[in-house]
């Protein structure tokens, strides 16, 4: 009889043990489970901190390079670069409501355009030339046809673009934006402001591969 009590305790106590192990073995899966997830997030931030990094050593090593190779203008202050923009005062570049060059800023321009010429093909970029102005209406008349502050500001950056052509910069090297009196840099409210808002930049960026462009005129 007591054998027979002890087998049937055995026996009750059998699956206990059972589902302790399943437990056990599912709480084990789980923490791998979790172990894994946390090493491939770990490993992908990783990943990205050395893209990241790299990614600002090249900046940082074309900014350097940029800033190398127009040593010139910029001791002199006949132009500034912030962040790879280079930019240079309206008013050394064209007098007030125009867009024709000065004397001073056809020379300016020709001392820019070989450097940025080697650069620009040493790291197969091309330079975007943007024209800004303040916000004071253009005041149309026939020495100034322009229509508005946009037109006035494509016009300058447009005789920036072919005079830069003209010395030397590959047309296919450059290319011209207008802003008008948007993304100022300071405030339009005095004449200070407004002279740092009538502005041309230039600034090198990564030519279009070939292959974007196609897949872009494909898509609907």
């Amino acid at each position: 009889m007591d054998e027979l009590e002890a087998t049937g305790l055995h026996d009750e106590a059998t699956p206990v043990w059972a589902v302790f192990g399943d437990l056990m073995a599912g709480l084990l899966g789980a923490f791998v489970l979790i172990l894994v997830c946390a090493l491939g997030i770990q490993f992908d931030l990783a990943e990205r901190l050395r893209a990241e990094t790299a990614r600002a050593q090249a900046e940082a090593q074309q900014r350097q390079a940029l800033e190398q190779a127009l040593a010139g203008p910029l001791a002199a202050g006949r132009i500034t670069l912030d962040n790879g923009r280079i930019g240079i005062s309206g008013s050394l570049l064209f007098a007030f409501n125009s867009a024709e060059l000065q004397p001073e800023g056809r020379q300016l321009l020709h001392s820019l355009a070989a450097p940025l010429a080697a650069y620009l093909q040493a790291r197969d970029q091309v330079l975007m030339v943007s024209g800004f102005t303040d916000d004071r209406a253009v005041r149309a008349s026939k020495q100034a046809p322009f229509a508005d502050n946009w037109e006035l500001s494509a016009q300058r950056a447009l005789t920036v673009t072919r005079t830069l052509i003209a010395e030397g910069v590959p047309s296919s090297a450059v290319f011209a934006a207008a802003f008008g009196a948007e993304q100022p840099v300071a405030s339009n409210d005095d004449a200070a402001g407004r002279a740092q808002n009538r502005r041309v930049e230039m600034a090198p960026t990564p030519r279009p591969r070939r292959e974007a462009a196609a897949s872009a005129a494909v898509s609907p």
